[in-house]
């Protein structure tokens, strides 16, 4: 492809057997004797501004008419003679192929083997529409939708200051898909933005499909379970992020954004925090950390204490739970895993199934098997309890990624806890937590501010102060630039 000129014959040659590649010879000025040919992809670009922006201008007679030459042509069409803003000139049938598959029409003017390429990308993609699982009661409803130009547009609608840089990469050798960087100049680690970008410049993909093609090269623990970059499909939390110092990817064809460093306390965090007022956003705040120790421990607990540790229940509740399982032929371990991935099977069919069915499956599936388990003696009610208390406080916890690996933790735990009891409760929470005191992105701890060694670093984490009282940006993240407000 390098080695061939600029020309109609070498640019149908790349696209051979492309049915939706178009090709139109025309006169540059229709009385000259100059040819040209224009090129488009079709369902890439919108036919109608090529006729009216690009074909209309060149053939319009008296506009071109008196052009004696290619490259008086040329001259012409770049100061204006064709009506789109966006025009860049080819000399490389690289350049120039990578250009048609994104959206361009090109001019090729064969005598001087050069073509000139105008953006007339189609409009026909899914609009701006409210986030579907970040939800907003008082705060931003418009959500990412799977246009680069779009998403960058709504990011900047919120920090409507030069100071807000974007730098692209186009990743992927088949795929060429366009990722781009933002950050906060002045704010944001100008050495963290630097390492990210020469990240983004060594992936050696075919594709970029989706986001687990491009995080495993991002983060720095990749085999690490815990997600480690933010994905929001919010453009103010995202705009949010990128105040507060860390760095924003946006990708092309993907309706979400990422933020670098990520950390555990930031996602625990929701978008709704910021409208509320401060007291509710930390008893909010405080809830959701619960829900995430209810969600990891409670049927590991009730397992350990119903196999091992009966003596440190009431007497009342413990002849409660007696009475409860005596009836069932099962172990309460066996009961609980057994419930635990019947649980992980019903939510696994009502995502998977259209959002009506799904729903059904979920609810009436959930209410069918609990019952006819209790029915026919096979689960204490006490254990589906527990089992559903542990569902519903792992949906309190905002980012689904981080509820998936939960999931499974907790059925880690509830086989230690049918080992060991509660002292293999205890070394398996201790070996997560100083598994998550090693992971660290970018020079960022993953627990920080959790693992800062300076006073009140828990309470920061937890509880949220007035708005007023926020003077400086973390220094974690923000390495220049400190001061947030007077």
């Amino acid at each position: 492809m390098d080695s061939d000129p600029v020309s109609a014959e070498s640019v149908k040659k790349i696209f051979s057997d492309c049915d939706d590649f178009f090709l139109r010879r025309i006169k540059i000025g229709l009385d000259t004797s100059i040819p040209a040919y224009v090129c488009w992809i079709d369902g890439v670009v919108s036919e109608g501004d090529v006729s009216e922006d690009v074909i209309r201008p060149l053939t319009e007679s008296g506009r071109l008419s008196g052009v004696k030459s290619s490259r008086e042509a040329l001259r012409l069409i770049r100061q204006g003679a064709v009506w789109r803003a966006a025009a860049q000139t080819r000399a490389d049938l690289r350049e120039l192929a990578r250009d048609l598959t994104c959206g361009h029409a090109a001019v090729i003017l064969e005598s001087i083997q050069t073509a000139v390429t105008f953006e007339v990308k189609s409009t026909q993609a899914r609009q701006v529409s409210e986030a579907s699982i970040e939800k907003s009661v008082k705060g931003p409803r418009a959500a990412f939708v799977e246009t680069l130009r779009v998403n960058t547009a709504l990011v900047r609608r919120r920090l409507q200051t030069p100071k807000l840089k974007l730098k692209e990469a186009t990743v992927g050798r088949q795929s060429g898909t366009l990722v781009t960087l933002l950050y906060m100049e002045g704010i944001a680690d100008p050495h963290r933005v630097q390492a990210l970008q020469q990240k983004l410049d060594a992936i050696d993909l075919d594709g970029v499909l989706s986001s687990g093609d491009l995080e495993p090269y991002l983060i720095d623990r990749p085999r690490s379970p815990f997600p480690q970059m933010v994905h929001t499909e919010r453009p103010d939390k995202l705009a949010a992020g990128l105040l507060e110092g860390r760095i924003g990817l946006l990708c092309d064809g993907l309706p979400v954004g990422f933020l670098l460093p990520g950390t555990l306390p930031l996602l625990m965090q929701a978008p709704e925090d910021r409208a509320d007022h401060h007291l509710l956003a930390s008893g909010q705040t405080l809830l959701r950390w619960a829900a995430l120790i209810l969600a990891l421990t409670l049927p590991a607990l009730y397992t350990a204490v119903a196999t091992w540790h009966q003596e440190m229940l009431p007497a009342k509740l413990l002849e409660s739970i007696a009475r409860a399982e005596q009836a069932v032929p099962f172990a309460p371990g066996t009961v609980m895993l057994l419930l635990l991935i019947s649980f992980e099977l019903l939510q696994e069919a009502g995502l998977r199934l259209p959002a009506q069915v799904g729903q059904t499956v979920s609810i009436i599936g959930a209410l069918l098997v609990g019952e006819a388990a209790v029915s026919a003696k096979l689960a204490s009610p006490i254990a589906i309890i527990i089992v559903a208390m542990a569902g519903i406080a792992g949906y309190n916890v905002p980012n689904q990624e981080l509820g998936a690996i939960l999931r499974f933790l907790r059925l880690g735990l509830v086989l230690l806890a049918i080992l060991a009891g509660i002292p293999g409760i205890t070394a398996g929470l201790a070996m997560l937590i100083w598994y998550l005191c090693t992971l660290e992105n970018e020079g960022v701890a993953y627990l920080y501010p959790l693992v800062d060694s300076k006073n009140g670093a828990v309470f920061r984490t937890l509880l949220r102060k007035p708005q007023w009282k926020y003077k400086f940006r973390d220094p974690a993240f923000a390495r220049r630039n400190r001061r947030r407000q007077k």
